[in-house]
């Protein structure tokens, strides 16, 4: 991993994202709740009230820093602030918290005199003089605690005093009994007791849960920080704002330190201090996380340290019967470490009953290998690779990456990276593109220089197999290393030239996805002339798949059936030599570019594919086929539910490209049912991980879907806005310039009932599609036809030929197949046939909304003129349609229509939903509500006229109108009663 870091100013003033100050260093974050509840306790104890509280966690969770933080706001609050730590180091000394707090009160001159705690003056003595261990009987206990708790009422009183005993797991059992004294006594003083302990198992423990089940302290437990916490924590360390802190750094400590603060200070000062010729390397471990770790472990005994180190050799978890059968030691002696260890918070378990283990962080396994020497290593990793074959035979499931990971540890280059891509090919097979990629990406970092070319080969086939289905770009090798390796220049890297082909054509293929045809022709080239004149089938199959993709972006009219002819041939030869997945994507491919014109036959590849898929266990061309086999049924019933929950599934199993090319369908089912909405978010939302993640064919389709979406809702405006930002994209993906014209600008002119420009733009989306076949829809299909029958350009014979295509039998083509069929039977005069045609049309346009109405629109004239049909009715429907949509060319020219057949039309203004609900359910009209505004305000008629711009006579009439829907005698009682309801 590459961390860099900024550098370390003097200062930083900056502000906050609240304009507060940003967290300066050695400030406590995180801690608010449990810094409040002190703060209440200092309160209290100013007050003459005392109390207690535990503070308690795991080491490095920051008890100690949380008590420096209680001492500091208490001394701000003149309060008498005092501290004494417990310590195992050297001879046990009796009560040697309680002693230091003591010496330090008399440094600071606020020890009282002996004779002021009376008969408890000896005891202090005493205590300073230092206590033997053999005076510390029960009674003497009590008297020191007794002391301490008087001597804590003269040194608080009138301010209040604060005591911290730190450490106090490592206390002595005389230190514990006048705790636990004045646990129950120091309700009364004024004085706060904070206990520092850790969770460990030890007698300070039993007290903190003696104490809390009575009541007689509060219990502050700290857990780990959050992801928000640490990121401003590592901010305040390096004293810059939050926002200049580098993402690398915090998803660096977030995922090493467990939340752990003590973890994190240390591993950004250890990256803060190294010199900057070192970010490109994985950080090693702080030394003093390092020195912590070992020191704990250390602790645990030669057993527990060979049960660590061993264990620190699978990775951040490791398996328990594994390390039992390796290490080969009695089971209770191994029990008995494995709890030291996890009461040392080293490991922890990953569940009730679990039989695998956590470290508590990885920086904890990471430090224990480091320490682990050569032959120590070596002698680990063979018998754990033993117990690993002897318990699991075959390593089946996770077992084979655990198996990898411990050759890579032992130096097995080679076998690790054979285990590991093992590993990832059953990730893939159980439909984890994400993890295989992870797999393949640490087994290419494993490939040296002496590394066999046919495993090196091995190794980049699959990354490049696993990059092109995940998306995962930022695990490609840089492309200069893999220029070098597939170079064929003798050197170390010599991959035989027939899979240096196969290379090209795996990275020609991401060019592709990633939208560079350019690119993709080049690696083409290169993959074809390595090759050679008698290629292998196994390769030569792989570069005519990577053709049809660099063909179908070709400009040639040809480009289909040359297409289909290298798809024709890769199939035949991943048949001869057996490879299912190669079959596979021919086939998919051969659906795709036969289903325009042949459906059932595209569908029976599908299907096809899908079965081989099934029968091999191939995950991903299964879900591909699934994901065609639901468009093709969607397109015909309308019902896209098979094909979301396809993409769903693609979702989940990290199959990004196929997932937002699969988007860009459902994207167009919502624009095409009037869900203007739904598809607006659908679009943005995969427009931007598109764009993310550097997919720039589904990033061309989606901008492609957002114009799509303006257009149908005849926002010009946006529209060409969209198609701006396609521009760019515009070679990405094949088809995109023909369906930019049929799909968006003809769509939208037409709805702006500008025809001419909708022909023209027809027009150009044919000859694109001339030039450069698209295999996706524009029009030709359908819309197209039905206007080239209406301005009569077009007939029967050109119905005929464009009715021989499948794609114009989908739901959204017959609507306007349908209709055109409909024109041509009326000017036959077969007008009963032609209403029936149209029926069955229209009962397809029944789920798209502003196609259905624009059909409307367009045929209504036709079907006047040569009678058939419900022409009135349908301009009716259209024009309330457009009407209420805000497209009031087209709703116009319905109106229009209507007046030329002679129809009643309903007369539109604009503003009804200014007049109030009840002058409205009178019939109160737009004009009439205007007027009556002014009436209400006892404005003459003669300058209604002059403010409206209308006759005196249209004032009268308007007003008449008013009080005769409203039932009021004159226009004063009209005004009187109406002067509210309009103001």
């Amino acid at each position: 991993m590459s961390i860099f870091w900024p550098a370390l100013p003097e200062d930083c003033t900056a502000a906050g994202p609240n304009g507060s100050p940003h967290p300066r260093r050695g400030e406590l974050i995180g801690r608010g709740p449990e810094m409040e509840q002190i703060m209440l306790a200092l309160a209290a104890a100013r007050s003459g009230r005392g109390a207690a509280l535990f503070v308690t966690g795991e080491p490095g969770i920051g008890k100690t820093r949380l008590a420096a933080e209680a001492l500091a706001m208490a001394a701000e609050t003149d309060m008498v602030t005092v501290r004494g730590r417990a310590s195992a180091v050297g001879p046990p000394v009796p009560y040697r918290p309680l002693v230091e707090a003591l010496l330090l009160l008399s440094r600071a001159g606020l020890l009282p005199e002996p004779d002021e705690l009376g008969r408890y003056g000896p005891v202090l003595a005493r205590l300073l003089g230092g206590a033997r261990a053999a005076d510390a009987d029960a009674a003497s206990h009590l008297m020191v605690a007794e002391t301490i708790l008087r001597l804590l009422d003269v040194v608080g009183e009138h301010r209040g005093c604060l005591l911290v005993l730190d450490d106090l797991h490592d206390a002595d059992p005389g230190t514990l009994a006048v705790v636990e004294y004045l646990l129950d006594n120091l309700a009364q003083q004024p004085a706060v007791l904070l206990l520092v302990t850790g969770c460990a198992p030890c007698e300070a423990a039993e007290l903190t849960t003696r104490a809390r089940l009575r009541g007689a302290a509060a219990v502050l437990e700290l857990g780990p920080l959050g992801r928000p916490d640490l990121h401003l924590l590592i901010a305040a360390e390096l004293r810059v704002p939050p926002a200049e802190v580098c993402p690398d750094l915090v998803h660096r400590a977030v995922d090493s330190s467990a939340g752990i603060p003590f973890v994190v200070k240390e591993l950004v000062h250890d990256l803060g201090g190294r010199p900057a010729h070192h970010a490109s390397r994985t950080p090693s471990v702080p030394l003093t996380v390092a020195d912590d770790v070992r020191r704990r472990t250390d602790r645990l005994g030669p057993i527990g340290a060979e049960l660590l180190g061993m264990a620190a050799l699978f990775g951040p978890r490791f398996p328990l019967p594994v390390l039992e059968c390796a290490i080969g030691r009695d089971h209770a002696e191994l029990s008995a470490a494995l709890r030291s260890a996890v009461a040392s918070y080293l490991i922890t378990p990953e569940g009730p009953g679990t039989q695998w283990y956590t470290f508590r962080h990885r920086l904890a396994a990471e430090a224990l290998l480091d320490d682990l020497g050569p032959g120590e290593r070596a002698g680990y990793l063979r018998r754990a690779a033993r117990a690993l074959t002897d318990l699991h035979p075959g390593l089946p499931g996770a077992w084979c990456e655990h198996a990898a990971l411990l050759h890579e540890h032992a130096g097995d280059t080679p076998q690790a990276i054979r285990l590991y891509c093992e590993a990832a090919g059953r990730a893939t097979g159980e439909g984890t593109a994400d993890r295989a990629v992870e797999l393949l990406t640490r087994a290419h970092r494993l490939v040296e220089p002496g590394t066999a070319p046919e495993l090196h080969a091995t190794v980049l086939e699959r990354l490049l197999d696993a990059v092109a289905r995940s998306a995962r770009f930022d695990r490609l090798p840089a492309p200069a290393a893999l220029l070098d390796t597939l170079g064929g220049d003798g050197g170390e890297h010599d991959i035989p030239a027939q899979r240096r082909a196969a290379l090209h054509a795996r990275l020609s293929d991401i060019a592709t996805l990633t939208g560079r045809p350019a690119e993709a022709l080049w690696h083409l080239d290169i993959a074809r002339s390595l090759l050679g004149s008698h290629p292998a089938d196994q390769y030569a199959a792989l570069v005519d798949l990577c053709a049809v993709q660099v063909e179908l972006s070709r400009l040639a009219p040809d480009r289909l059936r040359t297409a289909t002819r290298y798809a024709h041939r890769a199939l035949e030869a991943a048949q001869r030599v057996d490879l299912p997945d190669v079959a596979c994507r021919a086939l998919l491919l051969l659906g795709r570019l036969a289903r325009e014109q042949d459906e059932p036959t595209a569908a029976a590849h599908f299907r096809r594919a899908r079965a081989i898929a099934l029968a091999r266990r191939l995950p991903v061309p299964r879900m591909a086929a699934d994901v065609h086999l639901a468009t093709v049924a969607a397109s015909h019933d309308g019902h896209p539910t098979r094909i979301e929950q396809a993409r769903q599934e693609a979702l989940r199993m990290g199959l990004l490209p196929l997932a937002h090319e699969t988007g860009f369908v459902l994207a167009l089912d919502r624009i095409q049912h009037g869900r203007f909405d739904e598809a607006r978010d659908r679009i943005r939302e995969a427009a931007a991980d598109a764009s993310r993640l550097g997919l720039g064919r589904p990033l061309a389709m989606l901008r492609l879907a957002d114009a799509v979406r303006y257009a149908h809702q005849g926002r010009r405006a946006e529209m060409r806005g969209a198609l701006e930002r396609l521009a760019p994209l515009l070679d990405a993906a094949p088809g995109v310039r023909a369906m930019s014209y049929g799909l968006a600008r003809a769509f939208c002119s037409l709805l702006e009932e500008r025809h001419e420009a909708a022909g023209q733009e027809f027009a150009q989306a044919l000859a694109y599609d001339a030039e450069n076949p698209a295999i996706g829809g524009f029009g030709k299909h359908g819309i197209i036809l039905l206007l080239g029958v209406l301005d009569g350009r077009m007939g029967r014979r050109h119905h005929t030929e464009v009715a021989r295509a499948s794609a114009s039998g989908t739901r959204w083509n017959h609507q306007f197949t349908g209709l055109a069929d409909a024109v041509l039977l009326g000017r036959e005069g077969r007008p009963d046939e032609a209403t029936a045609a149209a029926g069955k049309a229209l009962e397809a346009a029944g789920l798209f909304p502003v196609a259905r109405r624009l059909s409307l629109r367009l045929v209504a004239q036709s079907a006047y003129e040569d009678g058939w049909g419900t022409p009135v009715e349908w301009l009716r429907e259209a024009e309330e349609y457009f009407h209420d949509a805000g497209l009031q060319a087209v709703a116009g020219a319905s109106r229009a229509l209507l007046r030329g057949m002679g129809a009643s039309v309903r007369q539109r203004r604009t503003g009804t939903e200014r007049v109030p609900p009840d002058l409205r359910r009178c019939g109160i009209t737009v004009r009439e509500f205007e007027v009556a505004r002014l009436v209400a305000e006892r404005i003459s008629n003669k300058d209604i006229a002059g403010r409206l711009h209308i006759s005196l006579r249209t004032v009268e009439k308007h007003v008449a109108n008013l009080l005769q829907k409203t039932g009021h005698p004159n226009r004063t009682a009209f005004a009187t009663a109406a002067r509210d309801l309009v103001a």
